[in-house]
């Protein structure tokens, strides 16, 4: 009994080992059988070359492993394929060697024929029904177990066309709608043969006012901001604001003298202007600088302002003349030109104490002063307009403007707003028509900073309604 349970174990156990020599062995087996270190360096080499190509290539690795190991058999030698003798457990034991099979997955077909045990006290000896190692020492070549693993091929070009699919739709290479801008909110760039600069601007939230139109103090900076950026652009910004490499040098730095300012409509909140830029010459020791403000979807013209510069000596705080080197630098950008607006020549007159509406203990703060140390050209507006009357704010809007920068003013200094509505009284602000209005804007000492005049004309009655978009249901 105790041979026979010896020879139905021995029985089951062959009966396993052909299930895998036929080729029904677990995938894992088929990978193992690649696992060498020559395989695993030609990989990794190819994975880095396709990698260092381009970033989007990496999946094209997956389909050169997939087809190494799909048609190029490794071979691994284990064993010298002949017999050995050991002792098992005191007994002799003919290990008849390991033997390669070349099936399907080219893997390593283990067999052990083990000697039958001896006979023993006239017990009649059993033979091992085993093969011979002989006679399965090479399985059949046939077509079908030549053939390569085409689920795993098959599965890497499906991720390869998903791959080609993918980088297709990031493409964009759909045509643009009209109102899609190229770079809307870019730094800008030159046009116009290099003379003219141009840069978009969208309006935020935070620079309407009430009626949901940008504010006058929005479209100053605007036009300051494309007038530097001008500069940076065409390679002349030195470490000044707004100042050349050879103004650098002499420690020279622009301040206007006069701007004037004509707004044909206030854009709207979520609008988009275009503003050019560009400059003239202004007599033999200044320059212009014009700016006309578009809308970008219409080309509507809303804005139109004219401005002159001058030089000043950063550490004198003096008027210079324009430098022969800096007149170089700059000499080649300066368009010949009329002004977009026509100049107003009328004289600002001077007002004084019997002004309609005065504001005083105006200050400015730490961020109303430029990296010149001086408050900026836009703030003056702000202050001027703190003493024009509340009615006139909301009945009407400011449609011109005409401005003469006589003193720069220090971060320590307190000023006065003064504002004379001509022709009129406070009472009649309401009933529309237009309004002119002269501005002084001084310090407590009685020196004038800015003088100026305003054009007032009625809000049109779409600012008073709703541009809230209709909640989606």
């Amino acid at each position: 009994m105790e041979i026979r349970s010896l020879k139905e174990k021995r029985g089951r156990a062959s009966k396993k080992q052909k299930e895998r020599e036929i080729g029904t062995g677990k995938p894992s087996a088929f990978l193992s059988s690649f696992a060498t270190p020559t395989s695993t360096r030609f990989t990794s080499t190819l994975s880095s070359f396709l990698r260092f190509i381009h970033q989007g290539v990496g999946v094209f690795t997956m389909v050169a492993t997939a087809v190494t190991a799909s048609f190029i058999p490794v071979v691994s030698s284990l064993g010298s394929g002949k017999g050995e003798q050991t002792q098992l457990g005191g007994r002799s034991a003919n290990l008849r060697g390991l033997h390669r099979r070349n099936g399907l997955c080219g893997g390593l077909q283990v067999k052990a024929n083990a000697q039958a045990p001896p006979k023993v006290n006239d017990i009649v000896k059993v033979e091992d029904d085993l093969p011979s190692s002989s006679s399965l020492s090479h399985a059949p070549r046939t077509f079908i177990n030549q053939l390569p693993d085409w689920s795993m091929l098959l599965a890497a070009i499906t991720t390869v066309f998903l791959a080609a699919e993918k980088q297709w739709m990031m493409l964009d290479w759909k045509p643009r709608r009209p109102d899609m801008l190229v770079d809307p909110f870019g730094i800008g760039k030159i046009v116009e043969d290099g003379l003219v600069f141009r840069q978009n601007f969208s309006i935020r939230s935070y620079e309407i006012g009430a009626d949901k139109t940008a504010s006058i103090e929005t479209l100053m900076n605007h036009l300051q901001e494309t007038a530097l950026n001008h500069v940076k652009t065409a390679g002349l910004l030195g470490d000044g604001f707004g100042s050349t490499p050879e103004m650098c040098k002499k420690n020279l730095i622009w301040v206007v003298t006069k701007m004037q300012v004509v707004v044909d409509r206030y854009p709207k909140w979520g609008e988009v202007v275009q503003v050019d830029t560009w400059v003239s010459a202004s007599g033999k020791n200044g320059m212009r600088r014009d700016w006309l403000v578009r809308d970008a979807q219409t080309g509507e013209i809303l804005t139109r302002a004219t401005s002159v510069w001058v030089m000043m000596n950063k550490e004198t705080r003096k008027l210079s003349k324009i430098p022969e080197e800096v007149r170089g630098e700059i000499g080649t950008y300066f368009v010949d030109s009329a002004p977009v607006v026509e100049e107003d020549k009328r004289k600002l007159s001077k007002i004084d104490d019997s002004a309609n509406f005065i504001r005083t203990g105006l200050s400015p703060r730490w961020s109303d002063l430029d990296v010149n140390q001086h408050v900026n050209n836009v703030k003056y507006i702000g202050w001027i307009l703190e003493s024009a009357p509340q009615p006139l704010l909301e009945s009407h809007e400011l449609c011109a403007m005409t401005l003469e920068y006589r003193r720069e003013c220090g971060r320590k200094s307190v000023l006065d707003s003064l504002t004379d509505i001509s022709g009129a009284n406070v009472g009649s602000l309401a009933e529309g028509g237009l309004f002119e209005c002269k501005h002084l804007l001084r310090l407590e000492d009685g020196a004038e900073i800015v003088r100026g005049r305003t054009e007032w004309r009625p809000k049109s009655a779409n600012n008073f309604v709703s541009q809230v978009p209709a909640e989606s249901t």
